[in-house]
């Protein structure tokens, strides 16, 4: 067993400072969101960060190829959205930390709760001599702006950006809105007026997207999509996605990032080494998508008795799902449910069960389990933060759970334990 397990299971101690937090967060939301974030931090070592980190870099250079670009359009049938150059802000790719390395459970386009876990690693308290090694969160902010400037000028070169909106249905009841006040901060603080609405409040007119907080002479000119409808194909969406695909607005994360990455069919050709071959995949890349992606399999007639069988070695997620939301572990599952899973739209990937984190619920040591997410933009990694909670999938209601910080212990931490010394006082 690693460090970083021995820590994960064995020190329960409470890193948050919650001072430290709310100043950079309404009050109010400690009390609507109690399981919001953890009071402790998520410790792993040096060559798991390198892994996750290779692995994101590996995944989006295989989902840039030709040859995957042109399979993801012929499963369109011709309705691949257009490219305008940017690449998709935040993108988010969640592993489960087993001993022989990380395993890449999901890729998302829209993935939330990077802003919040950059104001939660600002907030740690140090609880022993592991946790005075960085926790290589310095900056983000800068880095996140520049992120989205770089999807601007990917689409608008050299004119100036002034405007932005951040978009969700009903963005004040999203039980992540905080983090929208937080987007809306970022920007104004570098001078882009920014309004965070629904996309029912957009108006699509004389060739450019409009809302009615703006000046009348101010369209909106990027806009950063909190949904979860990809496609844009609901008629509530109408107004934004008429926008974007007549190229009048920079909109990140778009529609063709989420075919090309995030949706979950694409976990199929990930596992599959011998059509990555055949798409021009390197030996050196095709060997670290075969150690970072479980198989994943259809859910059709063709399979599924088969899938029924083994329900106990598989997880299943619909290919248009997000956040978890209606994914099901094959040994809870009932007739009931598998007849829903087989009428379509399923995938099978290889279960991966979690890691586990040690957390102190009511001053009683508590095991939950983990997620590790990889906030990332064109392949570099962002920020790495956790989840911890209990049953099937994260949830945020956990008791003790909720967003964690990762710690990456330094390799000479790694060999032993015997120069960690745990301070009173926190546990």
């Amino acid at each position: 067993m690693s460090l970083a397990e021995q820590l994960n299971l064995s020190c329960a101690c409470s890193t948050l400072d919650a001072q430290r937090l709310w100043q950079d967060l309404p009050a109010s939301l400690a009390r609507s969101h109690p399981h919001l974030f953890s009071e402790t931090t998520v410790f792993i070592d040096t060559p798991t960060c390198d892994a996750i980190t290779r692995a994101v870099a590996v995944l989006e250079r295989a989902t840039r190829l030709p040859a995957w670009q042109q399979a993801v359009a012929e499963r369109t049938h011709g309705a691949l959205p257009p490219d305008f150059g940017p690449s998709g802000a935040f993108m988010g790719y969640d592993f489960h930390l087993r001993a022989d390395g990380p395993r890449l459970i999901e890729i998302n386009t829209n993935a939330g709760g990077a802003l919040l876990n950059a104001a939660l690693a600002r907030a740690q308290h140090s609880c022993c001599a592991a946790m005075d090694a960085p926790l290589g969160q310095a900056d983000l902010a800068h880095g996140f702006i520049e992120m989205f400037r770089t999807e601007w000028q990917s689409q608008r070169g050299d004119q100036p950006w002034r405007t932005a909106a951040v978009v969700d249905d009903d963005p004040a009841h999203q039980y992540l809105a905080a983090e929208f006040d937080l987007a809306r901060s970022l920007f104004e603080r570098h001078g882009i007026r920014t309004v965070v609405t629904d996309p029912r409040e957009l108006q699509w007119r004389d060739g450019a997207l409009w809302h009615p907080s703006l000046a009348s002479n101010q369209p909106i000119d990027l806009v950063y999509n909190r949904l979860t409808d990809f496609d844009l194909s609901e008629p509530r969406h109408e107004a934004l996605r008429r926008a974007y695909l007549a190229g009048a607005v920079v909109l990140t994360p778009h529609p063709r990032a989420h075919a090309m990455q995030a949706d979950k069919r694409n976990l199929i050709w990930l596992g599959d080494d011998e059509q990555l071959a055949r798409w021009d995949v390197e030996a050196a890349d095709r060997e670290v998508l075969r150690r970072a992606v479980p198989s994943t399999r259809a859910v059709s007639a063709e399979t599924a008795d088969t899938l029924w069988r083994e329900r106990s070695q598989w997880f299943f997620k619909p290919i248009t799902g997000h956040g978890s939301r209606a994914a099901y572990r094959g040994d809870k599952l009932t007739r009931r449910t598998w007849e829903h899973i087989t009428a379509g739209g399923f995938v099978a990937q290889s279960l991966v069960p979690p890691s586990e984190r040690t957390v102190a619920v009511d001053g009683v040591p508590t095991r939950l389990k983990v997620d590790l997410r990889a906030y990332a933009y064109r392949g570099r990694v962002l920020l790495l933060a956790a989840r911890t909670y209990a049953g099937q999938t994260t949830n945020m209601r956990t008791p003790g759970g909720g967003f964690a910080p990762v710690l990456v212990l330094p390799v000479n931490h790694i060999a032993g334990t015997n120069d960690i010394s745990f301070r009173a006082g926190l546990a």
